[in-house]
């Protein structure tokens, strides 16, 4: 049984206990939508970093990466519609004092009061036709279904146009006339909704009075756009190319949940894809079914899917998420957006620097369109370990079942790849040669040697922090060069000389078992 269908508690408290993430700033009673990583949760991010990197650009000869700074000169924001428009409509509760997104609130609705009854409609009929069921056609002809869909595209509608035109008091008429509650009160008591900025400020300059106000970065596309031109004069790319970038980005949410899924202060993954003008949709379209190929390499089918904008930034011409379903839901995991001209344009009018790209195709110079995939870090850990804790029913000592604690995820994500036991701790024939297999592994895997406690709690300890293989030394290794290698998931042990684990290990380990 997955640990996220049961309770996300257990996940969080999963991830304290053993190490992948910690409250920021604990001991001081913590810092709101803050985390830090701890010794196995830094090692999952780089490995979920090192996996995206070696598909987004090793595997693409016309994909390069950069790593642009945190600050940048204020008037990048200026032009990016950041200063401006990067706001989120904000309202408070009146008698919980609780602050939430409008735009939220509405969503929320659409999924827990109309998508679920749509659904619970199409499983009863699905379940009742069985292979004869034709789902279009039920969604097209059945009443109930029908009138749900009206209702919500409807309200879609209404809540889409009072978004574009900035309409704040069209969206608390949403929200009274669907009876919106808040969650915390039940109270249908709501202060009008205003704009809030989420960008960080700060000053730079040697004393205050004196400096300038800066801002902190709130995505890394816009470091990738103004070194567009340094990027492809430098690498000699052709049109299309990309520019890839992991790196910190950081905003003042009003509402930050989730565990990590929201943070005021993140990681990104970001591509930008360059591409002639009127070529745009192709390019959207290939890289959706090339990021969501990626993400089905690691998740089940039935757990990701595309969902489609109503609502479009001011920079697309479109726009969809790949949602994963997390414990709360169906969630934007990466976001694939064609982001037409804007930001180069932008940059372009207000630098007075061309920006352009001159086609020797066509013969002609003009502003490239984009592309852009961009996937959250911390999401994707989270998907990750949402996806692989689980609890399952398993043989005992006794002849008996016990229930074990096991992260199940793909063993080249996984934090630890081979830990080293030695039978007995005080036996020093066998913790000797314990430790000359993990002098000689740790080159090629990040190992842990663990000598304490009986060997079945040890084992128990590394399924609980998803190490995917076991290596245990006993009396017979010392006789033969021979050692219990234990699979995670099977639990299956199996003696392999020692000279073999690490070949058997590698291939296991392998990328290409994801990427290929």
């Amino acid at each position: 049984m997955k640990i996220q269908e049961a309770d996300f508690k257990k996940i969080i408290s999963h991830c304290k206990e053993y190490g992948y993430i910690f409250q920021s700033s604990e001991v001081y009673d913590g810092l709101s939508a803050v985390y830090d990583y701890g010794p196995y949760g830094s090692e999952l991010k780089n490995n979920v970093k090192s996996l995206w990197w070696q598909a987004m650009v090793k595997m693409h000869e016309n994909i390069v990466g950069i790593d642009s700074a945190i600050f940048m000169h204020p008037l990048i924001w200026k032009a990016s519609g950041h200063v401006d428009a990067f706001n989120d409509p904000m309202i408070d509760n009146k008698d919980s004092k609780k602050r939430y997104r409008a735009d939220v609130l509405i969503e929320d609705y659409l999924a827990n009061k109309i998508d679920k009854k749509i659904d619970k409609e199409i499983d009863k009929a699905a379940k009742r036709f069985g292979d004869a069921f034709d789902r279009e056609q039920f969604m097209m002809t059945n009443p109930r279904v029908v009138g749900y869909m009206e209702k919500r595209s409807a309200i879609m509608q209404r809540f889409t146009q009072s978004m574009a035109d900035n309409d704040m008091e069209g969206l608390k008429t949403i929200i009274e006339e669907l009876e919106i509650a808040c969650p915390v009160s039940g109270s249908k008591e709501w202060t009008d909704v205003r704009q809030f900025n989420l960008m960080f400020s700060t000053k730079m300059g040697a004393v205050a009075e004196g400096a300038d106000t800066i801002y902190l970065r709130p995505e890394t596309a816009q470091g990738i756009f103004v070194n567009f031109l340094n990027v492809q004069n430098t690498t000699r790319q052709k049109i299309p190319f990309g520019i890839a970038q992991i790196g910190k980005a950081f905003r003042n949410e009003i509402v930050a949940r989730q565990f990590i899924f929201r943070m005021r202060e993140f990681e990104q993954m970001e591509m930008q894809f360059f591409v002639r003008p009127g070529t745009e949709m192709d390019w959207y379209e290939h890289w959706k079914a090339a990021r969501m190929k990626w993400h089905q390499a690691l998740f089940p089918e039935t757990s990701v899917r595309f969902h489609d904008h109503d609502n479009l930034a001011h920079y697309a011409n479109a726009a969809a998420d790949i949602e994963f379903k997390f414990p709360f839901g169906f969630k934007e995991l990466e976001g694939i957006h064609s982001r037409t001209d804007f930001d180069l344009k932008s940059h372009q009018e207000l630098s007075g620097k061309k920006l352009q790209y001159f086609d020797p195709e066509i013969n002609e110079s003009y502003v490239p369109y984009v592309v852009e995939t961009s996937i959250g870090v911390d999401r994707m850990c989270l998907a990750v370990i949402a996806n692989s804790l689980m609890e399952e029913e398993v043989p005992d000592a006794k002849g008996g079942t016990a229930t074990r604690t096991v992260m199940k995820m793909h063993p080249a994500l996984s934090p630890v790849k081979v830990a080293i036991l030695p039978l007995l701790k005080n036996k020093e024939v066998l913790t000797t040669k314990a430790r000359a297999i993990f002098d000689d592994l740790k080159f090629a895997f990040n190992c842990q040697y663990d000598e304490k406690d009986a060997i079945g709690k040890r084992y128990r300890r590394q399924d609980a922090i998803g190490t995917p293989f076991c290596v245990t030394i006993d009396f017979d290794t010392i006789e033969d060069d021979t050692v219990t290698l234990r699979d995670r998931d099977s639990m299956e042990q199996i003696r392999v000389p020692i000279a073999e684990l690490e070949p058997r290990i590698a291939k296991k380990l392998d990328l290409r078992n994801l990427l290929a």
